[in-house]
């Protein structure tokens, strides 16, 4: 089947079956590997990337479902060579370890904070229950989280 997905604001036309997983799309056929297979079961969160805007684990997700739709991963973040707020935290506030959760991380820290701009530490510990890391970063991960949402308020004020 044909699939036609905005990725990172550039159109995408693929060929894929059927059965194609959206993260095997982004991986195969976009040459966008920042977005990691962790457990194919949904329970890591390793995977997540924006689906218009929403956090999703793309290994739940067929390409056919994004079919027509918006789909930001890690790469479509940044601007050039400017970070997003959320990476710069992350960068700042040391919000990861070997790295391997991280672009799933940041992609669902995003919409966490789109959602709920002003979250407490518990809000975002809540927030990113989805999402594992393995390393067991978690206090610098919400530190990044909390840093990168003060940072959006002061910009928005």
């Amino acid at each position: 089947m044909q699939v036609s997905i905005n990725v990172n604001g550039e159109q995408r036309s693929h060929e894929v079956e059927d059965r194609t997983l959206l993260v095997q799309y982004l991986r195969d056929d976009c040459g966008l590997t920042g977005t990691n297979i962790g457990c194919d079961t949904t329970s890591c969160g390793a995977c997540t990337v924006l689906l218009d805007g929403e956090s999703v684990k793309s290994c739940t997700v067929l390409a056919a479902q994004a079919d027509g739709h918006q789909v930001t991963t890690i790469e479509g973040l940044a601007d050039g060579d400017e970070l997003h707020p959320m990476q710069r935290a992350f960068q700042r506030k040391h919000g990861l370890q070997c790295g391997f959760c991280t672009p799933g991380m940041v992609m669902a820290s995003v919409s966490l904070v789109e959602e709920n701009p002003n979250p407490t530490e518990a809000e975002v510990r809540a927030g990113l229950e989805g999402n594992l890391c393995r390393c067991t970063g978690y206090h610098n991960i919400v530190e990044a989280v909390l840093s990168a949402a003060e940072e959006k308020q002061g910009a928005a004020e």
